[in-house]
């Protein structure tokens, strides 16, 4: 009857399970058709929820395709395909990372970099050598290595290059947070052009993501013969980035 079919379709929007969804009756295996929902289910926020469920669906579906990973929240989709590093979604100015499952373009680090700093599902920090969870005083560390010399050193190189990625990350944080706050001021009246102030807001976002990425670049990089040059680059960037 249609209330039955209402209420179990219903039910399965909700729950999020309507996409492939059979028959409920056990041994019949057909599936509802998009015409056949929509004749049966009449309210619009349980229809509206179907659709979301729809384009889920088709985007999971499409190797092509991708949401925007804004950890903020963005209902953006994007199209992989000629996205490389500096392109941005149009909706929030987000720019992702599209070959590993870090959340935001992280250059110079490359995305193996990334992995091994952190787990990118889940973003939980560990030992790489034992496997425990990572801390500060994470006195295992020393028996990850057959020199407890050379982990001291390597602790205490962890932390200086953590140290200084978390600040860059801040400091960024405090340009969004200026440049948000610039915006809303450009809106009062008798308030002169602002635009190169937000212009300078968000060339300082970008370069504090810069150096952040560069500290995680550095520290797995560093028997490398470029990196010289890129610590001098690096340097010369922070001093223009302060200094702005």
């Amino acid at each position: 009857s249609q209330p039955c079919w209402s209420e179990y379709l219903m039910t399965r929007i909700e729950q999020n399970m309507v996409v492939n969804c059979t028959c409920p009756i056990s041994e019949c295996r057909a599936q509802p058709t998009t015409a056949f929902i929509y004749s049966i289910v009449s309210s619009e926020e349980i229809i509206a929820k179907y659709e979301k469920a729809l384009l889920r669906r088709y985007v999971e579906c499409c190797s092509n395709l991708t949401w925007c990973t804004n950890p903020q929240g963005c209902d953006q989709i994007l199209l992989k395909d000629g996205l490389g590093y500096g392109a941005a979604c149009s909706k929030c100015s987000w720019i992702s990372c599209f070959n590993c499952n870090f959340p935001e373009a992280h250059y110079p680090a490359s995305c193996s970099h990334m992995s091994r700093m952190t787990c990118a599902k889940c973003s939980h920090g560990f030992c790489w050598r034992c496997l425990k969870p990572w801390r500060p005083n994470h006195k295992d560390y020393y028996n990850c290595s057959a020199m407890v010399s050379k982990a001291a050193w390597q602790e205490k190189r962890f932390q200086d290059y953590n140290e200084r990625c978390t600040f860059h990350h801040h400091a960024r944080e405090f340009a969004t947070s200026l440049r948000n706050s610039i915006s809303s001021i450009r809106e009062m009246p008798k308030i002169r052009n602002l635009t190169f102030v937000l212009d300078a807001c968000k060339v300082l976002e970008q370069a504090r993501k810069v150096l952040a990425y560069s500290c995680v670049y550095s520290y797995y990089n560093q028997d490398t013969e470029s990196m010289d040059i890129v610590e001098q680059q690096t340097e010369s960037l922070e001093l223009l980035t302060n200094a702005l």
